[in-house]
């Protein structure tokens, strides 16, 4: 699908406040990935770098890679800045997500499907509660996210899911399920990420191929934040609406650390999210009436 357009002065108009939300989001000091995350398969293609600021993940032929979160959380607002594989990435699918575990498991999706060289790449999100997913909304992005690093968040409370991409909202999936629609809400979840090989489907639906002469592909994780509500063997370490995993340490981090937990999109919020909604999502579940031939789910029939 070609990518959208929109006229030069109100894309400048719209993006000036976007840069300036990315440029304060990349200001946020790293964490480090040695004491929060671990790798967890590759055999050696994942690699935590710089004292713990860096955290890489290859594929070749033969294997992927990917790492995970230590501690389960249960809520929370999680900041990840990535930079994507370059180049010839078709066939190739960066990920980053919380899950739970099970077969009614829960889990929080971006999926970056990779493209061949001067196509952009496609942001998969999709939410899986108690098993059932089937909730995919597909965007592209109004920058090069191979050029250098980006943050891509997960605010995740009772009330709401929020995707954002450098503070800029781009999907809301709220809690329904006063209209019966399940609700992740009651299992923990890590924070996992990995890079594999899915060039049976991931890239034109499968028709472009991975250029394995282009491997080792490499995505880079630069940095996090969150503010989360730590799970243990005796629950929930918030109490109160406090949150007391979190990897951000000043004053004002500190005083508002428990924001996220009633935290809703205000009007602007709104309006820029649907801006890229206009201009950037080439796919909507909610819109495919051919997929769910006996009715769209009922999410998509509240406004």
């Amino acid at each position: 699908m070609a990518r959208p357009h929109t006229s030069l002065g109100s894309l400048a108009f719209l993006l000036l406040p976007l840069l300036l939300l990315t440029a304060n989001f990349m200001s946020t000091n790293a964490s480090d990935f040695n004491k929060n995350f671990r790798v967890t398969w590759g055999d050696g293609r994942g690699k935590i770098l710089n004292n713990g600021k860096l955290l890489t993940l290859s594929l070749d032929k033969i294997s992927g890679s990917g790492f995970e979160s230590k501690n389960q959380y249960l809520f929370g607002k999680i900041d990840m800045q990535i930079k994507l594989v370059p180049g010839d990435s078709a066939g190739t699918v960066t990920t980053y997500y919380l899950s739970s575990i099970g077969s009614n498991h829960d889990e929080i999706d971006f999926e970056f499907l990779g493209n061949q060289s001067g196509q952009p790449y496609t942001l998969h999100t999709n939410v899986f509660s108690q098993g059932k997913g089937n909730r995919e909304q597909q965007f592209h992005l109004w920058f090069d996210p191979t050029a250098d690093f980006h943050t891509y968040s997960v605010l995740w409370n009772p009330q709401r899911i929020i995707f954002s991409v450098d503070g800029t909202p781009l999907r809301e999936f709220k809690n329904m399920e006063s209209i019966g629609v399940p609700f992740p809400k009651s299992q923990p979840m890590r924070i996992y990420a990995s890079l594999w090989n899915a060039d049976d489907w991931a890239t034109q639906g499968g028709r472009i191929k991975t250029d394995w002469t282009k491997a080792p592909f490499t995505a880079s994780y630069g940095g996090f934040s969150m503010n989360a509500c730590k799970w243990t063997s005796r629950g929930s370490s918030c109490t109160a609406g406090q949150s007391s995993a979190s990897t951000t340490s000043t004053a004002t981090s500190r005083s508002s650390s428990n924001s996220w937990m009633n935290q809703e999109l205000d009007s602007t919020s709104q309006e820029r999210m649907n801006w890229v909604r206009k201009n950037y999502m080439i796919y909507n579940y909610c819109t495919d009436k051919g997929r769910f031939s006996q009715g769209l789910p009922p999410e998509c029939n509240v406004s």
